[in-house]
This record gives structure tokens, C-alpha cells and sequence, in this order.
């Protein structure tokens, strides 16, 4: 009897042991509180890296590279990085300057390699007490996106903007998805394959697991280019809505963000921002900060325009935590960058301008944050880590190393590699600044 009673005892113990960790769990997914975010009882602030090809490394073969992968992540950790912004999915195209291979070959075709690269990060960034932030499409060509989808249910061709040098003819045309119902129906099934998914390396469902920390409706969505319309802006603040509302449904516990660079990506409406944002469907703001895309800094003559570039970002980082102010919710700058000294793309040019720009970027989020105010934290643009460009135009070819500068960009032009030392520094003393004020 004895011997039934303990066996008896043995088995409620195992089947208690995943309550347990369920309930574990449920104290360890990111929240929004009032204005901030907070994990397990206490404040919690990102202090992120653009990691947006860490799938790739996870995959168990073609790109995939996991003992990079391991050395990556081990290094941004101890570097004071708690959280990464990686892309789930990539659409196969024609466009020369999108990456190859691509996660979906067609509507419902999937690279099951690429999905458990994906797996096997999520896996791997548990161990190590960091969160992702994973969006599920992009606004632009370097991974397929929007565009692609046109090309499948349209049957209009992909426009790649390297290639026509047209970026408002792009935008224009590209926010036809927000209307096509085809699209966005194939759009939710991708977001329902993803969200739903059943980790193959922790067993784990993705809209259980607390390493999650925030669904995003795509990279860098756009209502239009710079003649956007009244209409284009209802359609696209809709969209915004209604996409949000549908990954809450699925999934209960995570946070949905909608990945929007603020007013550059506003058609420089404050108000649009904030309406997009102000939908109980969306958790927190996001905001992106590029003086050199942007025209505000020229890279070969930084004396002569460092000073009006740096009152432009002040001003830009300033005014949307401001907006997130009046909105209520916590804000991220999830992109930020600055190229390499004399705009060199070369990994032995120095940082000097970029860590000039990094620290005045910190400056500004450390102490905002510590008077209280709704910024939530950073994710610099882009960690390239161990990776290294292959070819003497700088330009990516399937097979190259992969960085934090998409294939539609020279490889090297804003990557934080493994060596830059200085500015590794300032992204660890920053990160210790925000962790400091978890605490108070």
C-alpha cells in the first residue's frame, strides 16, 4: 500500500511539473504596464540588437550556420543585449536584391529547414534570458514582403526600387496589399502558421512561449509615399487595427506591434501615427531614426552637417516619446544606425561618427527613461557580428555571409560587427543604465 500511495505521489508530481512551468511561464511573458513594460514582477527595458537573419543561422543546413549562431548570441549577451528583432518569414522573388533562399516558395509552400532555423533560435535565446520581436512580413524587397504577395495574386510584377531607382513609385504601388483580399487572406495564413507553430526543439507552442516578447505586423509599414491620401491613411490605420485584433486572437499572451519608423513612415503626419497606434490591439509604440537615409548627415563631410543632423534626431527621438506620452503606451526605437568613418563600408574603417551618434541616441533614452518617461528601450540597426563581406563591390550573393545589412544594401554600411569594440562599449554601458532603473 505504501509502495501504491508513493507511486501514486510520484505521478501527480510529474503531471504537476508542466503546471508549474506553465504557470512559470505566465510571469516571465512581457507586459505593458501603464506606460512601461514589465517582465516578472518587475520594469523591464529592451536593450535590443536588429538580429533580423537569426533564423537563418538556426536552420540545421543550406545557410544555416548554428555554431555562428551560438558564438552571435553568446557575444550579445555579454555585451548586455536582452532582446533581438528578427524577421519569421521571407517570400522567393525575382528581385535581384532580396535574400535567397526564401522561407515561402509560393502560397503554402514552406522551407520546414528555414522554420526550425527559427525554432532553433527561440530555443537557443531562452537559455540565455533574452526575447525576440518577430515580424511577420516587410514593407520592403529585401525579403520578399508586400511586394511579392502583389506578384502572386496580382500577377504584377515584384518591383525591386534598386533596380528602377524609384522608391515613391514603390511605396505608391506596394500599398495595394493593405486592399487586396487575396493577399491578406494568404498574409493571416502566414501569420497563423507562425504564430500557432509547435517549436520542433523545446516542444513548445510559439504563442505559449515567454521568449516571445512581441508579435509585429511587418518592417517598416507604410500608408503610401509622399502624396499619400486621405483614404490610403484609413485604409492603412484599418489594416493596422484589424491585423493586430486577428494575432490577439490567436494568441492571449504576447504583445503586437505594428513596426512603424514613426513620422518618416507616417507621410510625416503626428496625428496618423498616434492614430495607428492608439487601437487597444496594439500594445506599444515603435519609431525608427536614419539621419544619413534621411539626407540630414553627409558621411564624406560630417563637420559641416554633423550639428543640423544632430538637432534633427534629438528632435525626431524626442517628439515621439512625447507622442507615446499623449497615446499612453510604452515606445521603442527599434532602428537606428550610423555608417562607418568616411562612408566606409570596410571593416577596418574606424566608428568614430557612429559612436558619437550611438552615445547621443543613448543620452537621450537614458534620461528620458529615467525621469519615468514612456521610452521603453532600443534595438540598434544591425548587429553583423562574426559575419564578413565576401565581395570587393560590398554587394551580397546568395551564399556570402549573412550581416545585419539586408541584401539590398552594401554589406558592411551600418553592421556592428564583432570588433568594434567602442561601440560595443557603448551599447553595454547603456544597457546597464536601463537595467539600473529596473530595479528602482
Amino acid at each position: 500500500m505504501k509502495r501504491m500511495i508513493t507511486l501514486a505521489a510520484s505521478l501527480m508530481m510529474m503531471h504537476a511539473l508542466p503546471m508549474e512551468a506553465a504557470a512559470n511561464d505566465k510571469g516571465a511573458f512581457v507586459k505593458v504596464d501603464k506606460t512601461h513594460f514589465a517582465r516578472a514582477g518587475q520594469r523591464y527595458y529592451i536593450a535590443g540588437a536588429n538580429f533580423w537573419y537569426g533564423a537563418y543561422l538556426g536552420a540545421p543546413s543550406k545557410v544555416g550556420d548554428r555554431a555562428r549562431l551560438l558564438k552571435e548570441l553568446d557575444t550579445m549577451k555579454a555585451a548586455g543585449i536582452n532582446n533581438v528583432r528578427v524577421l519569421a518569414v521571407s517570400e522567393k522573388t525575382d528581385m535581384p536584391s532580396a535574400v535567397r533562399p526564401a522561407t515561402t516558395a509560393a502560397p503554402g509552400q514552406y522551407d520546414e529547414e528555414l522554420l526550425a532555423g527559427l525554432d532553433y533560435l527561440l530555443a537557443e535565446l531562452a537559455k540565455r534570458d533574452m526575447t525576440a520581436v518577430i515580424y511577420l512580413n516587410n514593407f520592403w524587397q529585401w525579403s520578399g514582403g508586400m511586394t511579392q504577395y502583389l506578384n502572386w495574386f496580382e500577377g504584377t510584377k515584384a518591383l525591386d526600387p534598386n533596380v528602377t531607382k524609384d522608391y515613391e513609385d514603390y511605396m505608391a504601388k506596394t500599398v495595394r496589399f493593405y486592399r487586396n483580399d487575396k493577399a491578406q487572406a494568404e498574409y493571416r495564413n502566414v501569420i497563423r502558421k507562425i504564430v500557432q507553430r509547435v517549436n520542433t526543439v523545446t516542444g513548445k507552442r510559439y504563442a505559449d512561449d515567454p521568449t516571445v516578447m512581441s508579435w509585429q505586423l511587418a518592417n517598416e509599414p507604410r500608408p503610401g509615399n509622399a502624396r499619400t491620401t486621405a483614404e490610403e491613411k484609413a485604409v492603412y490605420v484599418k489594416w493596422i487595427a484589424d491585423t493586430a485584433a486577428f494575432i490577439h486572437g490567436l494568441d492571449a499572451n504576447h504583445l503586437v506591434s505594428s513596426g512603424s519608423e514613426g513620422l518618416a513612415g507616417s507621410a510625416q503626419d503626428g496625428e496618423l501615427f498616434m492614430q495607428a497606434h492608439r487601437t487597444r490591439h496594439i500594445d506599444y509604440l515603435t519609431y525608427h531614426l536614419w539621419p544619413k537615409n534621411w539626407g540630414w548627415i553627409d558621411s564624406r563631410n560630417v563637420a559641416a552637417t554633423w550639428d543640423g543632423a544632430l538637432e534633427k534626431s534629438r528632435h525626431y527621438l524626442n517628439v515621439h516619446i512625447d507622442y507615446a506620452k499623449r497615446v499612453g503606451k510604452p515606445i521603442v526605437l527599434e532602428e537606428f544606425g550610423m555608417d562607418r568613418d568616411n562612408a566606409s563600408f570596410d571593416i577596418k574603417a574606424g566608428t568614430t561618427v557612429r559612436d558619437r551618434f550611438y552615445g547621443e541616441v543613448f543620452n537621450v533614452i537614458t534620461t528620458r527613461a529615467a525621469k519615468g518617461d514612456p521610452i521603453a528601450g532600443f534595438n540598434f540597426w544591425a548587429w553583423g557580428g562574426a559575419g564578413r563581406a565576401a565581395n570587393r563591390d560590398y554587394w551580397w550573393k546568395e551564399g556570402n555571409d549573412l550581416m545585419g545589412d539586408p541584401p539590398q544594401e552594401e554589406q558592411g554600411l551600418y553592421s556592428v560587427f564583432d570588433t568594434d569594440a567602442s561601440t560595443i562599449a557603448l551599447i553595454k554601458e547603456t544597457a546597464a543604465k536601463l537595467k539600473a532603473l529596473e530595479r528602482k
